[in-house]
């Protein structure tokens, strides 16, 4: 790995108390040469007070701003330091750091601009529940239909972005289960994707933010939201 380029790892946490002290040991242990800032976005528990007892790099949002603001909250961090790469994990420990790198090199090879790590190529690892597979094969079948580019998994939150698309997302980033609508943001900016074998792990505590409840409203929620977008981009163009 080059150690000149300047990489950040974005971690969103919402009520995370139980699992960011591993993740972010996680990241120190195997990619010292990567910086990481943690997102603290308005926790109810003892994210906040963990993460200053044990020097943990985070960054503490007044209220609760969603997922993207607080991934947002991130890209601003890396705009305004310099940094070359971003790559979001989530802090609930469901994403192997282990594919840090895998994302990255491509970034710095100059062959992507955007790599999503996927656990639908090799279908190895935790592949979620069947609904939320057969949600996201729907959305998949979206996405492609409004950009002609094939994603498998386009709800993945494990992505690496380049130095402009860190200023494209500061500027603006999805705010409600945001990574869909982001992907069509980034091919009508032209961006280069390029789709990456991982493998993703079982949350071991909390809760997911989506639940069988809110499964159908996400659905219709983010489907809308790519349509818009795609139609807000022909509109602008």
């Amino acid at each position: 790995m080059d150690k000149k380029v300047k990489v950040l790892i974005i971690i969103p946490a919402y009520n995370e108390a139980d699992n960011i002290i591993t993740v972010t040991r996680e990241i120190s242990l195997k990619w010292p040469e990567f910086d990481y800032l943690v997102i603290n976005d308005g926790s109810v528990d003892e994210t906040s007070k963990i993460c200053m007892e044990n020097k943990i790099h985070y960054v503490d949002l007044p209220i609760n701003l969603g997922i993207g603001g607080a991934v947002q909250t991130g890209y601003r961090y890396a705009r305004e330091n310099g940094y070359d790469i971003a790559v979001q994990i989530d802090g609930d420990g469901q994403h192997d750091v282990s594919f840090l790198g895998d994302l990255v090199q491509p970034l710095i090879e100059g062959k992507a601009d955007i790599a999503i790590g996927s656990r639908f190529l090799n279908k190895e690892g935790f592949q979620s529940t069947l609904t939320r597979r057969i949600g996201i094969s729907f959305l998949s079948f979206l996405i492609k239909i409004c950009t002609g580019l094939k994603i498998h998994d386009v709800t993945s939150g494990f992505r690496a972005v380049d130095r402009r698309f860190i200023e494209i997302y500061a500027r603006y980033y999805p705010a409600d289960y945001p990574e869909p609508e982001a992907i069509i943001s980034a091919v009508m900016n032209g961006g280069k994707i390029m789709e990456l074998p991982v493998v993703m792990r079982e949350r071991e505590s909390g809760n997911s933010s989506i639940n069988s409840l809110r499964s159908i409203y996400y659905m219709i929620k983010v489907s809308l939201a790519i349509i818009i977008c795609r139609i807000s981009f022909g509109i602008r163009r």
